[in-house]
């Protein structure tokens, strides 16, 4: 088994529902997202590419790619992010972390991790989102975990469930019958930066 997402870039509209259910499911601080969306145009939100009037705009979301070769987990002295044997998953135990990032420095991915330099702060005075959400310490490293307490209940990633373009997929990449993997046989999809050996289980339809 491993777990990946298919995202699809010829559906989203950028809405960024997906970042903030995100957000709300794992009770964020203020300052953290898991889930970013981009344009490639440019760096600010909704950037189109081209020159007018031939313009064009594709949204991407970046966030933890779960690689199945991960730089991060080589470097983490003192195992706070590991790979799941089972589902492939890159976990990240904020309780066991030290706050050196160096699985910061390692990820050829940038930001998709979110350090916590102070104590957290909440846009509201309780806890919103999944009972089971982590807590969140200062000084720590945070990313996404592709919701694992929700597929333990055997839903699927907040983020794929409020998409309303339906242009996220969450799924087994090693089952050929499941949605994703037909996805994979049937689109144009790449991944990013495979050159640097990762080897991701994220894919963008293209």
């Amino acid at each position: 088994m491993r777990m990946g997402f298919v995202f699809d870039t010829t559906r989203c509209v950028g809405c960024n529902a997906c970042s903030v259910a995100c957000k709300q499911a794992n009770n964020l601080p203020a300052t953290v997202w898991y889930s970013r969306v981009l344009t490639d145009g440019g760096d600010v939100a909704d950037t189109p590419a081209g020159t007018f009037p031939h313009l064009s705009q594709r949204y991407f979301t970046l966030a933890c790619q779960h690689c199945a070769n991960p730089a991060c987990t080589r470097v983490c002295p003192v195992g706070a992010t590991a790979k799941d044997a089972e589902t492939g998953i890159v976990h990240q135990d904020t309780e066991r972390c030290i706050g050196c990032r160096m699985c910061v420095a390692a990820c050829p991915y940038t930001g998709v991790r979110s350090f916590n330099w102070q104590e957290p702060a909440f846009e509201l005075g309780f806890a919103l989102g999944e009972a089971d959400a982590p807590t969140h310490y200062k000084q720590t490293v945070e990313k996404c975990t592709f919701c694992s307490g929700r597929l333990g209940r055997g839903e699927q990633p907040a983020c794929t469930v409020l998409c309303p373009a339906r242009a996220r997929h969450y799924g087994d990449l090693d089952d050929p019958e499941s949605e994703v993997s037909h996805l994979i046989r049937t689109k144009s999809t790449t991944r990013l930066l495979e050159e640097m050996g990762t080897d991701p289980s994220v894919y963008f339809i293209i």
